[in-house]
């Protein structure tokens, strides 16, 4: 079973697995799906995501409708423009998802930087409309991709602001008067975009991009994990901010601002674009993370 095979025949493999006809190696994953490194007879390597085991006796673990094809349309739209390092699609069926393995190496100053200029080239090569042209979903919450045209601000607080508050609030996630407060932010959000004039054509965004989301090698940055879709620019910069920050977030910025300068007041307006992410932890894990939802939209209504 060689890679070559398994491009020829890509729905062969669940079988494969399944008769342990290729070695599989649990390695570390994300949040979402249980992770394996598969090694094939010609020694090639895979990076395999599968749906946990919901445990003994439940049955299979199936991920939601379309939730593996997502993942793997995101990662060919955003190889299109040949800017960012994205691994190869193997696989794609509707239990499992198989990648090109990529080593990974340590977070370097340099890699950064190039990373930083490759991003913005990623960005600038856009989409016609706001969206995607396949259903998305962020972490395992939907996220309704519908192509919607600009103005940016209206797309944003009606498909990524909105749907994540709801499911956070029908979560009990988030108070009365935290829903409020992300409620004020949305019934402003024309005149915060008027006054920052943020109101940019569609840029093709990871979507995703918290630092987890980075696979480092020593010369460059591999994306991985994306929610791919055209959005704002500034959207993938805020996020790669959250949770400590990426390795090295200065550099990334400053190879950024080489190849395509951001707008004005873009870090007063950093909040704003973390929310959609902070408002799926909610909505995913409960209010543990109430506390950075409520402080990003009130810096974000001081902001605007």
């Amino acid at each position: 079973m060689d890679l070559a095979y398994l491009r020829a025949h890509p729905h062969q493999l669940p079988v494969l697995l399944h008769h342990q006809r290729i070695r599989e190696t649990p390695v570390p994953g994300g949040s979402i799906c249980a992770a394996s490194r598969l090694t094939l007879d010609d020694g090639r390597s895979l990076f395999a995501k599968t749906w946990p085991d919901p445990g003994p006796g439940l049955g299979p673990g199936r991920p939601p409708d379309g939730f593996f094809a997502a993942e793997a349309a995101g990662l060919r739209w955003l190889a299109e423009p040949g800017t960012v390092a994205v691994p190869e699609v193997v696989v794609a069926t509707d239990t499992l998802l198989a990648l090109e393995w990529v080593p990974p190496g340590p977070a370097t100053p340099g890699a950064a930087e190039r990373f930083g200029r490759e991003l913005a080239g990623l960005h600038r090569a856009g989409a016609g409309d706001f969206g995607a042209p396949w259903p998305g979903y962020l972490g395992r919450l939907p996220q309704d991709n519908t192509l919607t045209p600009p103005p940016w601000s209206a797309w944003f607080a009606a498909y990524r602001l909105a749907p994540h508050l709801r499911a956070s609030a029908d979560r009990g996630a988030l108070a009365a008067a935290d829903v409020a407060l992300v409620e004020q932010l949305l019934a402003r959000i024309d005149r915060y975009a008027d006054r920052y004039a943020v109101d940019e054509p569609p840029a093709r965004i990871h979507g995703d991009l918290w630092p987890g989301n980075l696979l480092w090698t020593r010369q460059r940055v591999w994306l991985v994990d994306p929610a791919a879709h055209a959005g704002h620019r500034e959207t993938d910069l805020a996020t790669l901010a959250l949770f400590d920050g990426a390795p090295h977030l200065d550099r990334i910025l400053a190879g950024y601002q080489e190849v395509w300068p951001l707008a004005d007041g873009w870090a007063a307006r950093v909040p704003l674009h973390q929310l959609p992410l902070l408002l799926a932890h909610t909505a995913m894990f409960g209010a543990g993370w109430r506390d950075a939802v409520v402080s990003a939209a009130t810096r974000a209504l001081q902001a605007g």
